[in-house]
């Protein structure tokens, strides 16, 4: 299973940008999707993720800012980022995997069995 995150980019605060992830190699159906984040020097962080069944998680610091979606037609994974703030800045990752519980964005971390290649987010003015 290969994955490719698109979209990223330099954004204004307050702006948004809507990452995509490419999902190659295998089917979206019955697995559990994640996006993550990093910043150097520090340890990546949950951003968001979704259960097979369209369950949502979020960080607390991008919830009613980010929205996490799917089309497992397209077998695509989707992150919407609105009112961007600077310390959203960082490379975004997804992930894809099969999560025996998926509790919350810990569970969903260490649940994630293929990582895609990261994407840019810059949030500055």
């Amino acid at each position: 299973v290969q994955l490719q995150a698109f979209g990223g980019g330099l954004v204004q605060p307050g702006g948004s940008l809507r990452l995509s992830c490419a999902v190659s190699g295998g089917s979206l159906d019955s697995r559990d999707v994640g996006w993550f984040r990093q910043v150097p020097g520090k340890e990546r962080e949950g951003v968001s993720c979704m259960s097979s069944n369209d369950k949502t998680f979020y960080a607390d610091s991008v919830k009613d800012r980010f929205i996490i979606s799917r089309d497992n037609a397209k077998n695509t994974v989707y992150l919407q980022m609105d009112n961007l703030k600077p310390e959203d800045t960082a490379v975004y990752y997804c992930a894809v995997g099969i999560v025996v519980a998926l509790l919350d964005m810990k569970t969903c971390y260490y649940g994630m069995d293929y990582w895609g290649i990261g994407t840019q987010v810059t949030v500055s003015s």
